[in-house]
């Protein structure tokens, strides 16, 4: 059977469609970590993600920290308080900020102190609303301590 063309272009088409369509498109922006001090072993990391379909962060990895987890800061009777989270949902056409005093990335167990302009690599890995799980490696700018926004009160009162 001899295909001409412009079926093929239509075929070819049709078929790239599908597969995007299938696979959610994740964008990351506006990563940044939190720079440290000799001797601290903690610190945050924050950015912003948008994804074309619904999915969940399931979690993130770095080879600067021994433990990475997703924490979410809340209210809880008049404390600020920081939990670790199974997962943050991503909404379809939407994105999730993940900043200070919010949804952020804990690194736990840094090894050497984290200054600034230093790229730190991290993984973020998804899964999508039918189980399949992707991944996207992201560089965050290491920012000066001094250069947090304003949630160094919240820090000072936060409990984990």
């Amino acid at each position: 059977m001899k295909v001409r063309q412009p079926a093929r272009f239509a075929l070819f088409a049709v078929l790239a469609a599908w597969a995007m369509a299938s696979h959610a498109e994740v964008t990351v922006s506006e990563a940044w970590v939190r720079g440290t001090v000799p001797g601290q072993s903690e610190t945050g990391a924050f950015m912003r993600i948008k994804s074309t379909k619904a999915l969940k962060l399931l979690g993130v990895s770095s080879p600067v920290a021994k433990k990475v987890e997703i924490h979410k800061m809340e209210m809880d009777q008049g404390v600020m308080r920081m939990r670790p989270m199974s997962g943050l949902e991503i909404p379809a056409n939407s994105s999730v900020a993940l900043e200070p005093g919010s949804y952020h990335v804990m690194l736990i167990g840094v090894t050497k102190p984290l200054v600034k302009g230093q790229k730190v690599p991290m993984t973020l890995e998804f899964q999508n609303m039918d189980g399949k799980k992707s991944s996207t490696e992201i560089q965050a700018e290491v920012r000066p301590l001094n250069e947090a926004h304003s949630d160094m009160k919240m820090q000072s009162d936060m409990k984990h």
